[in-house]
């Protein structure tokens, strides 16, 4: 029997060729988000004259709804038809969004880019965490999650600081987008010829799955409906909505981050380099912590670091608005980078320790809804904000949503992790 033909098993060890491709494959989907972090923001102010903050934000407007949107539509239809045909048709919107970029005469085009941008994020990557959790089964969850966002984020903060060095060098366009479109070649062609469905790990999960012992699952079973999936992962079920929310407010201050971060760094008169490194610092920390932060939350559980990680992203926050220098901004972006670290992926973790196999996909299609329309609420609370009172007035306005947001994880979820 061909290793292919072999019938499936779960463990990170057991599956170790399929996570490292998805590892690979996710890291690239994180490439062509950090095409646009550095450079994007400053193209809207200095190429196109846009003056108002709310007006610069919508493109992380556009991006946030309809990224959102996309992640649940990958989870429906990755339980429906399949997890691989989910992610190839994520690249494959993918494909035209740095040639956009590169030629857009206007800023409706920049925007419409980050349409497609959003779709295909919000299908890909949805599609490769899922997938990692697939084939990785219950007892390295979080460990898994860490690898998979480490990859996608780490390579958002080399890509945001190589389109740094390369607008420098040779312009805001078209150099930096280049390397966008080699990531979607390359990304479309490994998820077509490489990756494998893996619907059949959920099956081997799903025949040997035992509800757990603490009551507090006995009405998640396997049959829901995508509407009592929806309520029960939104609203009712205490850690999947925390999770939900934590998620959300998370992405609202990254969408901060990204949109407003560089305007304010260039307003005080940093270079596009130094801006760079300062755009890439957030998620490098980010990325690399949740090699940490993952595994550690297999030992110690996932409550506590959601809502310690929200509460150092608050202080960071505070910490932004209150600096004035390159150092003092390049202290509190690393500690904005611990932060996240720490939650980003515990709430992946979290969601699948509570959702049952059979409808999984679904639950984490429905919480990644719920956290990248955080990028849309953080482009129009903050430019709305910055707008009215300025760019330090919006940090601030985040930061304490951040802490709240912190504690009502405390207060409201419960631990899900069982060793």
């Amino acid at each position: 029997m061909r290793a292919t033909d072999a019938p499936p098993t779960l463990g990170l060890r057991q599956n170790a060729a399929q996570f490292t491709l998805l590892v690979v494959v996710n890291a690239l989907v994180g490439g062509m988000l950090g095409q646009e972090r550095t450079v994007v923001p400053l193209l809207g102010a200095e190429e196109f004259g846009l003056t108002g903050y709310t007006a610069g934000l919508t493109f992380i407007l556009v991006f946030g709804l309809s990224k959102a949107v996309a992640n649940y539509l990958a989870g429906t239809w990755g339980d429906r038809y399949g997890r691989k045909p989910v992610l190839v048709a994520g690249w494959l919107i993918a494909v035209p969004v740095p040639l956009l970029l590169i030629w857009a005469p206007s800023w409706g085009w920049v925007v419409a880019a980050n349409v497609l941008l959003g779709l295909s994020q919000g299908l890909t990557w949805s599609t490769t965490v899922v997938m990692k959790i697939d084939l990785v089964g219950p007892q390295r969850r979080g460990f898994a999650m860490g690898l998979n966002e480490a990859a996608g984020y780490g390579a958002v903060a080399v890509t945001a600081l190589a389109t740094g060095y390369l607008a420098e060098a040779y312009g805001l366009r078209p150099a930096p987008f280049l390397l966008g479109a080699a990531f979607a070649a390359l990304g479309l062609g490994l998820s077509t010829l490489a990756v494998r469905e893996t619907r059949e790990h959920v099956r081997l999960e799903t025949a040997t799955h035992v509800a757990r012992g603490d009551g507090r699952h006995d009405h998640l079973h396997d049959e829901l409906t995508d509407r009592q999936v929806f309520v029960q992962t939104s609203f009712r079920e205490p850690a999947l909505s925390s999770a939900s929310q934590a998620g959300l407010v998370n992405n609202l201050n990254d969408g901060l981050a990204w949109g407003l971060f560089p305007v304010m760094f260039a307003a005080a008169g940093l270079t596009v380099d130094r801006i760079g490194v300062l755009a890439a610092l957030y998620p490098a920390v980010w990325g690399i912590g949740q090699l940490v932060t993952g595994a550690l939350s297999d030992r110690v559980g996932r409550k506590w670091m959601i809502a310690g990680g929200m509460w150092v992203q608050a202080l960071a926050l505070g910490l932004m608005a209150a600096g004035g220098s390159f150092a003092a901004w390049a202290v509190a972006a690393a500690l904005l980078g611990a932060g996240t670290a720490m939650v980003y992926p515990t709430l992946l973790a979290a969601i699948g320790d509570v959702a049952h196999p059979a409808w999984r996909g679904r639950a984490v299609g429905i919480y990644r809804l719920w956290r990248d329309g955080g990028f849309a609420v953080g482009a129009l609370t903050a430019g709305l904000v910055a707008d009215a009172w300025e760019i330090d007035a919006a940090v601030w306005t985040v930061a304490v949503l951040t802490a709240l947001s912190g504690g009502l994880v405390a207060v409201r979820m419960y631990e899900t992790h069982v060793a």
